[in-house]
């Protein structure tokens, strides 16, 4: 994730970094360059169109389908930033189910090895659970008789080891029964949290509703040289050309932050909130 300072225009207006549209789309923005510099060469040299024709007046449809597009594409960026969101809060949860985790623990445990267990097992989950969403593979070696497999769900493994050892602290008196359905609670919440990351992830936009939008823009743009050049003349090109961009721009962001749990410059840091979370369980326990 990209830090940044919000109110500093000057670096907004006249930085390019790599998450920017504008090197994505620079292929396309050339061909549609070249395109609209086709029509306009065509139509300024060559139609000799009377005063009356229909092509003159393209540019009415433009103006009613203008609206329509623009109410697609608020409601597409709405409902990417919504999972990109709820995302955001997803973590936030799991920051706060760990600490809560580690602190009611710091409380009821009073054997170092015991603590150190969980101050080590609870951070790995978060670890880990940022790994399966990128789908890493990691070999990560929590104990000398304890192996992560790659080939089974990582962050169910962590927390089976997790319950099983609270399970243990139970059987051996060292947690009473009302501790035990404590801190049940917080680690049946860690599994709660894997799974709503994973609806995100696993739940993309449907496929022709992207494809349409995508026609749609396309469509759109290469119609527009058709019903400006007769008032632009040659500067439909530049035009056309930024139209287009502005238009992909908002569609490929979009893109970008319905899956906020990969390696993209706008996706959420989950590897620093888990390195985060590491820290502080470290200091509660």
């Amino acid at each position: 994730m990209i830090s940044y300072n919000p109110k500093n225009w000057i670096t907004f207006i006249f930085r390019f970094h790599k998450a920017d549209t504008f090197r994505q789309l620079i292929p396309l923005m050339i061909f549609i360059g070249a395109y609209s510099a086709g029509v306009a060469y065509l139509e300024l040299e060559y139609w000799d169109l009377p005063q009356d024709s229909h092509v003159k007046n393209i540019s009415i449809m433009h103006g009613m389908l203008g609206f329509v597009i623009s109410l697609l594409l608020v409601f597409r960026t709405n409902t990417a930033y919504d999972r990109w969101w709820e995302g955001r809060k997803i973590w936030g949860s799991l920051v706060n189910n760990s600490r809560n985790l580690a602190i009611k623990l710091s409380a009821i445990l009073s054997e170092e090895s015991d603590r150190a267990f969980f101050r080590k097992i609870i951070p790995s989950y978060a670890s880990i659970l940022n790994k399966h969403l990128k789908d890493e593979e990691t070999s990560k070696q929590l104990f000398e008789d304890i192996i992560i497999e790659h080939h089974k769900h990582r962050p169910n493994q962590v927390a089976k080891i997790l319950f099983h050892k609270i399970n243990d602290l139970y059987n051996s008196k060292k947690i009473t029964g009302d501790q035990l359905i404590i801190l049940n609670h917080e680690i049946q919440s860690l599994t709660d949290i894997c799974g709503a990351c994973e609806r995100i992830k696993n739940t993309p936009i449907p496929y022709s509703y992207s494809g349409f939008i995508k026609k749609f823009i396309f469509f759109y743009v290469m119609t527009l040289p058709f019903g400006y050049v007769f008032n632009l003349g040659y500067y439909v090109i530049p035009v056309v050309v930024f139209i287009f961009y502005v238009l992909g721009s908002l569609e490929l962001i979009a893109e970008e932050i319905e899956d906020p749990f990969g390696n993209d410059a706008n996706d959420l840091p989950t590897k620093k909130i888990a390195e985060n979370i590491k820290r502080h369980v470290e200091e509660l326990l």
